[in-house]
């Protein structure tokens, strides 16, 4: 049964719109998904003192950062009391090595870079932006091509063998003895951290329907995000036509449906995709259960 899409709670973050709980959901046995152990946001590096404290009495003792080195180096080091910053020239190794990046404080960051060069949205915003010629954005975005580069990035996160072990890691987290509370993101909180949180929900037997659900919340939580950007790009002069971006900014159920079908390509059903795409056993879905389910 499709449920209710205000189960998945705000976390009422001033600088981070999109910062949520995956608890309060039921999965199909009757079980219900915890509140407060799995928290999904949009980057964290404009939070405030508040936010900070509030996620601190939230207890949250890991953050994964699903951000490519790029985009950490732009937008800025998450912002939370006793999170350690990876110093950039870690991250930068980090990501072409293709290894996680661990940094212990009172908090532990794991910094997970996702990115796909074939598929690199955010070079794309930047290729976009700085040629304001409108027939160069229509050219890089227009007549469906930012939507086919969104699809392209959801297929690769199944297809590509780095990118399923980077999801991987985050579930093998969320599962371990001492891994939550847990807040996972990336930049927007849309893609790879909606793609972890279909991964989690499927697994712990959400109905599909829900999963989608929680996905597509981002369009509520982040709108007046988004309508601030579409009114800031026309007014600054940066785009004739802003509602070209509209396929990046926004989620989009044709998006994850590209994820699944990749799945569904490539496996017998999501058991085998857990064991043989994620490389996941039945420890670590019992870990997460475990940890997850009341």
């Amino acid at each position: 049964m499709t449920q209710s899409i205000e189960q998945a709670r705000s976390l009422g973050l001033a600088g981070a719109s999109n910062a949520r709980d995956l608890g309060g959901y039921r999965t199909e046995d009757g079980s219900l998904v915890r509140s407060g152990v799995a928290l999904r946001a949009d980057a964290l590096h404009r939070l405030t003192e508040q936010d900070g404290a509030a996620l601190l009495a939230a207890g949250v003792r890991r953050v994964v950062d699903l951000r490519s080195f790029g985009e950490v180096r732009e937008a800025g080091a998450d912002r939370i009391p006793g999170l350690p910053v990876a110093a950039l020239p870690e991250l930068e190794q980090a990501e072409l090595s293709a290894t996680a990046l661990t940094v212990d404080g009172e908090l532990t960051l794991h910094h997970l870079p996702v990115f796909a060069a074939d598929f690199d949205v955010y070079v794309a915003l930047r290729d976009a932006l700085a040629d304001r010629d409108p027939a160069r954005q229509r050219e890089l975005l227009g007549d469906g091509r930012a939507a086919g580069i969104m699809i392209g990035l959801y297929r690769w996160f199944v297809t590509s063998p780095v990118a399923r072990e980077r999801f991987a890691e985050v579930l093998r987290l969320l599962a371990a003895p001492d891994g939550v509370p847990l807040l996972f993101h990336c930049s927007a909180g849309k893609d790879r951290t909606g793609w972890v949180a279909a991964l989690a929900l499927t697994a712990l037997g959400v109905d599909r329907e829900t999963v989608y659900q929680d996905y597509l919340l981002t369009n509520e939580r982040s709108a007046k995000v988004v309508d601030h950007l579409m009114e800031s790009f026309g007014t600054s002069g940066l785009m004739a036509d802003p509602s070209l971006l509209l396929p990046v900014l926004r989620a989009d159920r044709a998006f994850l449906d590209a994820a699944f079908a990749e799945v569904e390509a490539g496996w017998d059903d999501f058991g085998h995709f857990w064991r043989d795409g994620l490389g996941l056993d039945d420890a670590v879905l019992a870990g997460l259960r475990a940890n997850l389910l009341a």
